[in-house]
């Protein structure tokens, strides 16, 4: 299994964490809700808001959750809604960052107090110390990750040591020049030296693959505490 393959495993499995873990904010809560009654600018302001939250509004007939730009939520206009809910029990995922306005659509409930500002962030990492947090560029993780291609060595042919061919030793030994007649018996080959060291290179490349291996899946755990 390659390097790359199992960075990608990981940080998969780590997407999938981090969905589960999605915050549900139920708004005014826990002390109040979706009314005139509650300090909903306070209780906005307490939060935090990532992407892949969700926003649950609980209320009852006489109230509704409409959705509106900047300038309808500071005049309390409910006319013209990018979205509008009535079912009571409202769910609004929080799909990207950025400011989302919410009033209530009932004449005269918006200037009450019921209307609410909420600040997505990219996530909770950046809300808690944007500072802090490396970029992928100069994370230390991507400068030590090794090669996934061991380096093998190789030895060229014409380096490679060859034994002396018995019909020249003979050839040029003979004092006489007598004619010399090949066997047809071939002597066995000598054995090569690349094939005496073939078994451990491929010893040495097991070994490395799995030290890769290894340290590549330490490195993404890291990663993934990183990102928590």
């Amino acid at each position: 299994m390659g390097v790359l393959e199992i960075i990608v495993r990981v940080s998969f499995v780590a997407i999938l964490i981090k969905l589960c873990m999605a915050t549900n904010h139920i708004v005014g809560g826990p002390n109040g809700g979706w009314d005139a009654t509650s300090d909903l600018q306070s209780w906005s302001s307490s939060q935090k808001f990532s992407v892949g939250d969700n926003l649950i509004f609980q209320y009852p007939p006489n109230h509704d959750v409409v959705e509106v730009t900047k300038a309808d939520y500071d005049s309390c206009q409910p006319t013209n809604p990018i979205q509008s809910y009535n079912d009571g029990a409202t769910t609004i995922p929080l799909s990207s960052p950025g400011k989302r306005y919410f009033i209530c659509g009932t004449i005269g409930h918006c200037s009450q107090g019921m209307k609410v500002e909420i600040d997505t962030l990219a996530s909770a990492i950046s809300s808690d110390s944007p500072a802090a947090s490396p970029s992928l560029a100069d994370s230390p993780v991507i400068s030590i990750i090794p090669s996934t291609a061991p380096e093998e060595s190789t030895i060229s042919p014409a380096e490679s040591p060859e034994a002396p061919s018995p019909l020249f030793e003979t050839h040029l030994e003979s004092p006489t020049f007598s004619p010399v007649i090949p066997s047809t018996e071939f002597p066995a080959a000598a054995a090569s030296p690349l094939a005496q060291h073939a078994p451990d290179l491929s010893a040495s490349s097991s070994r490395k693959g799995n030290l890769q291996a290894s340290i590549a899946i330490v490195l993404s755990f890291l990663m993934m505490l990183i990102a928590f």
